[in-house]
């Protein structure tokens, strides 16, 4: 095999977030762009000779032409071969994977592209890692690629190109037979043949389709029309591949109008991201995670109980009574799903969720969308136990990136001074920024949101997400507990009227923005 080495030169902007690697397509189109990222990964892991590496995309434009060259880059570098599908890792115990994904962002020649390496367990890469992989972004000098032919990549089986083993394999048959092993499948034929739930899926014309097609139609007996968007496609569609109520509108319509089906669910461009709905009813992430951890034991993979529960810092206190009801831990990290595979590596937690529709367990280090939505069960019964935390998100996407910076050192500057102060019926019991001491690996992750907390339990966290490619996206998390049962239908942004104010009143993002509205309400 002929193998070249390519002078380069650095691009400076190489900097992984907590979800890899995002920018618009025409970025990563530039020379030797992707190229340079790869082989900064490959020059930063160790003993990958011989190695096997997954990798796997959600079928975005780029995706297919980023795969190729991938492939001979792995081949030049030593590995010793690879396995095309995603959601691998863990079951054929490779070395490690790159995922080809912008998860959520859209997809097409004037869209978004995103790629992110996961470690050995499935999980994300750490951040010890992801450093790595910037410093020699900023340094590297040149890259190796293979000289050989495209592959085909849609023929089931395995190539041998001079001991470069290449295995296309069908993940959506290997997830399927992992779903069996977690849930009754007969059980929920029953119910789903009965009549007693119908439903509606909508893939969003992403990588989810063919799986929801195999497992809720060919295996659960659902009606082929349960399943819209089905067919994935580079660009999505035109849609923005986000299960919230805002892009999933299709969805929404006809869950929310008449004779909507009992269940009702969406997932995002690369399968992690869920949403759950029921007729005329929205469940909020907080409460998907909470649910889970309160039924469990209903679902054969979970009978023994639960080791413990994580949630992303943001993402409501709902599952926090759940687990002291319980008694069983909870764990408050930074958003980032790595935070939760140390956790699940060690044993310390069985489920875990985040804020922007993501829950997973331990069978996968990553959030699933199609599980979260085999494991959905009835809000309304949940709540009249627990009580409900009225959550909701306000994103204020593509905010100037000196704007969105100028905001938070705002937020930071007031917050020696909130502590006690009184705003109507709230009063502050803290205001901080919240950081992270990882009791696994021993890192600390600092600056992941401001936080103030009012003594009825409700909260405020600000955050600037990295997920988007253009500006800065302020993430404003608003929650407040009601326990009274008879108020569990009244209207989010109602019920967080005063708390919508008080966020405005202390980061000010309509008045530096101009801005009247968030551009999404979750």
């Amino acid at each position: 095999m002929q193998i070249e080495t390519i002078t380069t030169q650095p691009y400076n902007d190489q900097n992984p977030g907590t979800s890899g690697l995002r920018k618009k397509v025409k970025v990563f189109q530039q020379s030797g762009y992707l190229e340079n990222f790869v082989q900064s990964i490959f020059d930063s892991l160790e003993d990958i000779t011989g190695k096997t590496l997954v990798l796997g995309g959600d079928g975005r434009y780029f995706n297919r032409v980023a795969i190729q060259i991938i492939i001979k880059m792995a081949a030049a570098n030593g590995f010793g071969g690879l396995i095309i599908g995603p959601h691998l890792i863990r079951k054929y115990q490779a070395f490690g994977g790159l995922i080809l994904s912008a998860s959520h962002n859209p997809g097409g020649p004037d869209e978004d592209f995103g790629i992110k390496y996961n470690a050995g367990n499935g999980g994300p890469a750490p951040e010890k890692d992801t450093n790595a992989f910037y410093a020699r972004s900023q340094v590297i000098d040149s890259y190796k690629i293979a000289v050989m032919d495209d592959v085909d990549l849609d023929s089931i089986g395995t190539q041998n190109i001079d001991g470069f083993n290449i295995t296309i394999i069908d993940p959506v048959s290997d997830y399927a037979e992992l779903m069996q092993s977690i849930f009754d499948f007969n059980l929920l034929k029953q119910s789903i043949s009965s009549g007693y739930i119908t439903l509606l899926f909508d893939a969003m014309s992403a990588i989810t389709g063919p799986y929801a097609k195999r497992i809720l139609v060919d295996m659960l007996g659902a009606s082929p029309e349960s399943v819209i968007n089905a067919e994935p496609l580079e660009d999505f569609g035109g849609h923005h591949p986000d299960p919230n109520l805002a892009h999933a509108h299709e969805l929404a319509e006809r869950m929310f109008g008449d004779n909507a089906p009992v269940f009702g669910a969406a997932s995002d461009g690369d399968g992690d991201r869920n949403m759950i709905t029921g007729s005329h009813i929205f469940v909020t992430p907080s409460d998907s995670l909470a649910i889970m951890a309160a039924n469990a034991h209903l679902i054969p993979a979970y009978t023994k109980g639960l080791s413990g529960v994580a949630r992303s810092m943001p993402t409501s206190q709902a599952v926090d009574r759940v687990a002291a009801s319980y008694n069983i831990p909870c764990y408050e990290t930074p958003t980032g799903w790595k935070f939760f595979g140390n956790l699940l590596d060690a044993g310390k937690i069985t489920l875990c969720g985040e804020e922007s529709f993501g829950t997973g367990s331990n069978h996968v280090r990553e959030k699933d969308g199609l599980w979260a939505i085999l494991f959905w069960l009835i809000v309304h019964e949940h709540w009249q136990k627990f009580g409900r935390d009225i959550y909701c998100r306000h994103d204020y996407e593509a905010v100037e990136t000196p704007i969105a910076n100028a905001i938070v050192e705002h937020l930071r500057e007031q917050l020696p001074e909130l502590a006690g102060k009184t705003f109507g019926e709230y009063t502050i019991k803290f205001a901080d920024e919240f950081s992270y001491h990882d009791s696994i690996d021993g890192s600390i992750s600092k600056n992941q949101g401001v936080r103030v907390g009012f003594t009825n339990g409700s909260r405020i966290v600000f955050r600037l997400s990295g997920t988007g490619t253009v500006g800065a996206t302020l993430r404003i998390y608003l929650e407040k507990f009601e326990p009274d049962a008879t108020k569990h239908d009244q209207d989010a942004q109602v019920a967080l009227a005063d708390l919508i104010e008080l966020a405005e009143q202390f980061c000010q993002v309509k008045q530096r923005t101009g801005r009247t509205e968030p551009n999404v309400i979750t």
